[in-house]
Order: structure tokens, then C-alpha cells, then sequence
């Protein structure tokens, strides 16, 4: 895992340039964990990371500070812990990015830890988003891009609900 103190992000690309800024929002991160994506330090996040479903080489460098923030404080993760990780994962794929090979370690090392997160998160009550966002990290983590897409789709209750009548029309 790249440190945050490494002057590598500076080197670093994202959505608007230079990745120096990123290491600042993921200590806030790890500091005050947020809520929700569209709060900061999210919406920054999310803006510099995964532009539009481009992926940058300072998404690759800043997941495994997402999943050691879940790792750290299980009980206080919400959906969006896990849908970050899941959408660059999903990026990644559909366009063909490659990792870095000096992010490359860390970055899947990382996505391995997801799955015995999720089931550490498994004490707080899961709501339909928290859930899908669980599951769509979990399959992305291993290599299942399409249902880890799908299972981001079905983020609310009418959406599921929606989906199932249209299967049951099938």
C-alpha cells in the first residue's frame, strides 16, 4: 500500500491531474468517517477517482486506504465503503485499465481483504443499498464484474422490487 505521506502522489494521475490532493482526503477519511458519497470527503473522492467510470492510477493507490478504513472501523462502515472499491474494480474492468505494477500488490491484496469485511460488517443492520454494495464489492473482489454491476443497480427497494416484477413476468 502506497503511503500517504509518499511524495509518489504527486506523480500520481486523476481525473483532474496530479493525485497530490488524494492522500489529504483519505486521512480524513481515516479520520472521521463519513456517511454518505456526496458528503466530503467522498464527493472529492469520487469526483478525482472515478470520474465518468474512468479509473486513474491514484484509484488503484487509494482503495487499500478505503478497505483498511473498513478494517479499522467495521461498525461504523455504511454502503459507500463498499460501493468505492467495487466501482473502481468495475471501471477497471470494462475499460481495460491496467494497474500500475508498483500499485498493483497492494491494490489486490486489498480487494482480497473484502469479503471477511463485508462479514465483519455483519453486526449492524443492513439496508438494501448497504447490502448491495456489500455484495457488489464482494463479487467484484472476485473477478464477477457483470453481477457486481447488476447488484449496484439494485440499491433501493423499489428497484428490487421493480426487478422482481419483471422477472416474475419473464
Amino acid at each position: 500500500m502506497l503511503e500517504l505521506s509518499s511524495p509518489r502522489w504527486g506523480e500520481l494521475r486523476d481525473a483532474y491531474g496530479s493525485a497530490a490532493k488524494i492522500p489529504e482526503l483519505l486521512r480524513r477519511l481515516l479520520a472521521v468517517p463519513s456517511d454518505h458519497g456526496s458528503s466530503e470527503p467522498w464527493f472529492s473522492l469520487w469526483s478525482a477517482l472515478a470520474h465518468q467510470g474512468d479509473v486513474y492510477s491514484a484509484s488503484f493507490a487509494a482503495v487499500p486506504h478505503v478497505i483498511e478504513a473498513i478494517a479499522s472501523s467495521p461498525e461504523r462502515v455504511t454502503d459507500v465503503y463498499f460501493h468505492f472499491p467495487a466501482w473502481i474494480e468495475i471501471c477497471r474492468h470494462k475499460n481495460s485499465v491496467d494497474v500500475p505494477d508498483e500499485l498493483a500488490a497492494g491494490y489486490f491484496d486489498a480487494l482480497k481483504r473484502i469479503p471477511a469485511l463485508v462479514a465483519s460488517a455483519g453486526e449492524t443492520q443492513w439496508s438494501t443499498a448497504f447490502t448491495a454494495c456489500a455484495l457488489s464489492a464482494t463479487a467484484a473482489a472476485k473477478g464477477q464484474h457483470e453481477l457486481a454491476e447488476a447488484l449496484l443497480e439494485l440499491t433501493s427497494s423499489d428497484t428490487v422490487g421493480a426487478f422482481l416484477e419483471w422477472s416474475y413476468d419473464r
